[in-house]
Parts: structure tokens; sequence; C-alpha cells
């Protein structure tokens, strides 16, 4: 039962660490290299929700088989959830409203868009890290 345990938190917990880097490294750049600034900010914003949905099951199902094998592991991935849901129901809905501000022309929405756009990215990096580090700690428990 314990391997069993251990493979579905491997599995699930490089789903979410391939996830994130692949929508970090190749689609973000990629949808900003080949189209125009309104056609990428508008897939974007429809990816984002999907992303952290995937981010939130990954490694919401990772962190729950393991949290009797590796407490630690589950903590890390328990962050990343627990980021993946503020950014996805708090942040993202902030950062969408000012953005549209800041193209209706208000200066002050764009100064507010960079600094929550800046919150998500290092909210981003902590989940990216909290599953990288689980990855570790699940190795180092076998």
């Amino acid at each position: 039962m314990e391997s069993s345990l251990h493979l579905v938190a491997y599995i699930f917990n490089a789903l979410a660490f391939g996830g994130m880097t692949f929508f970090l490294i190749i689609t973000a750049p990629m949808v900003f290299i080949h189209l125009d600034e309104e056609n990428a900010g508008k897939l974007i914003r429809a990816i984002f929700p999907w992303y952290y949905l995937f981010v939130i099951v990954t490694a919401g199902i990772s962190g729950f088989t393991v949290h009797t094998l590796s407490p630690y592991a589950a903590l890390c991935l328990g962050t990343a959830v627990l980021s993946a849901i503020m950014a996805r129901q708090w942040l993202m809905p902030r950062i969408n409203h000012a953005r549209d501000q800041s193209q209706a022309g208000d200066a002050n929405a764009g100064k507010k868009f960079e600094r929550l756009h800046k919150l998500s990215v290092r909210m981003n990096a902590v989940s990216l890290a909290g599953v990288f580090i689980a990855i570790i700690l699940l190795y180092l428990n076998t």
C-alpha cells in the first residue's frame, strides 16, 4: 500500500512540476512571441484559470497521498496548492481588472497591475519551489 501511495505521489508531483515548468518555459514565452499584445493577453487570461486548477489538482493529489509518508513533502505541496488557490480566486481577478483599467488609460491602474503581476510571479515561484522540494523529499524518503 505504501509503495502505491508513493507511486501516485510521484506521478502527480511530476505532473505538477512538469506542467508548471512547461508553462513557464514554453507556453507563456511562445504566446507573447507569436501573438500581438492584445491577443496574447486574451489567450494568457484564458489559460491561467486552467493552469492554476491544474496545479491545485496535481499538487493536491500528490500532497494528499503522501501526507502520512512524508509530512514535509505534503507541506511543500500544500503550500503550492494554497498559493495557486489564492492566485486563481483572489489575485487573478484583481490583475485582470487592473489591466483592463490600465488599457482604458488609468495610469494608476498600470502601476497596480505591475505590482500585482510581480506578486503573482513570486507566488508562482513559491509554488514551483514547493513542488520541486517535494520531489527531492519524496526521493529522500524512499
